[in-house]
């Protein structure tokens, strides 16, 4: 299990390599009992949080794993991670990736220099491609959020919220696979067991809001999203995120599609932010008061901008 040694740890090797992102007070979301902040990894080298937790597994690879390069399953911002970070270590890199992926996402990865291939009509079917072609070839196939060091990484993201406010009592982190949740939970519940951990995710194929509901990992049917970034399943054979983010989350909020795209429109026009679909759900959780769980001092994850231009400019007109 991760614990906050791990997590500091992780922060020791990839400070190097990251950007220390801002932690910004929203006055339109704020009122006389919040204070509401943004927490811009919209802001990092690769425009999402994703960077973290690629570097720390990277980092933590025996040379004899590196000299064979690395693979990953991607929906886009992983993949970017893992190029990038490969590309800065001096290793190859290949990613698998779904027929749903936009286009623009594919070739800002092929831009950072790695191989990208199309297989499989969903992120589960590239995902078991990506696995045979690992374990055929004995390739290390970097896991986007069911691995120790990945969540460590994406863990200090929670360290440097605390930093920048040590008197948070509420963070609301967009959710998918759980590894940016779990990470961020261990970090500040480290510090105060009474922070409240709100997970947010689409109404549109909510993996881990419906294996929680179930009480175990259980696949859902992959649909297009605005917040196509938390897309795809936790995975059957789920070994880590989902007992974490099981144990550490209060609160866990659905999103319509018409409230993701006023988000973005609304991070945009109060925030001059570009955030994608899946950003934008943490601040509509602050915005119509979802959840009863909200506190005092309240940070939202904005946790990327890698947004296709031609969506943006569509859902901001």
């Amino acid at each position: 299990m991760v614990n906050i040694n791990d997590i500091h740890e992780a922060k020791r090797k990839i400070e190097p390599y990251i950007f220390k992102t801002p932690q910004i007070y929203s006055t339109p979301l704020s009122d006389n009992k919040m204070n509401v902040y943004l927490k811009l990894e919209s802001m990092q080298i690769t425009g999402s949080f994703k960077l973290r937790g690629a570097l720390n597994k990277l980092l933590n690879l025996d040379e004899k794993e590196k000299a064979k390069g690395v693979i990953a399953v991607s929906t886009g911002n992983h993949g970017k991670g893992v190029a990038y970070a490969a590309k800065k270590l001096g290793l190859r890199s290949k990613i698998f990736m779904s027929d749903l992926v936009p286009e623009h996402r594919r070739t800002a990865i092929e831009n950072l220099g790695a191989e990208v291939v199309i297989s499989g009509k969903n992120s589960d079917e590239a995902d078991h491609n990506a696995r045979e072609y690992s374990n055929k070839n004995k390739i290390p196939l970097i896991h986007p959020f069911d691995d120790e060091k990945i969540i460590a990484g994406q863990g200090t993201i929670g360290l440097e919220m605390f930093e920048n406010l040590p008197s948070i009592d509420t963070v609301i982190v967009p959710t998918s696979g759980g590894g940016l949740i779990g990470g961020i939970a261990i970090a500040l519940k480290n510090h105060n067991p009474n922070i409240k951990v709100i997970a947010v995710s689409m109404k549109r194929g909510p993996s881990m809001y419906e294996s929680l509901k179930a009480g175990k990992p259980v696949d859902v049917i992959e649909e297009e999203t605005l917040a196509d970034c938390l897309g795809g399943s936790i995975g059957l054979q789920n070994k880590y995120t989902f007992n974490i983010v099981r144990k550490t989350i209060d609160d866990f909020i659905l999103i319509d599609e018409d409230k993701i795209s006023e988000g973005i429109k609304f991070n945009f026009q109060n925030h001059k932010l570009i955030s994608e679909g899946a950003a934008a759900t943490s601040i509509m959780v602050v915005k119509d008061k979802l959840s009863k769980k909200l506190g005092n001092n309240i940070v939202c994850l904005i946790c990327g901008g890698n947004i296709d231009s031609k969506l943006f400019s569509e859902v901001i007109s």
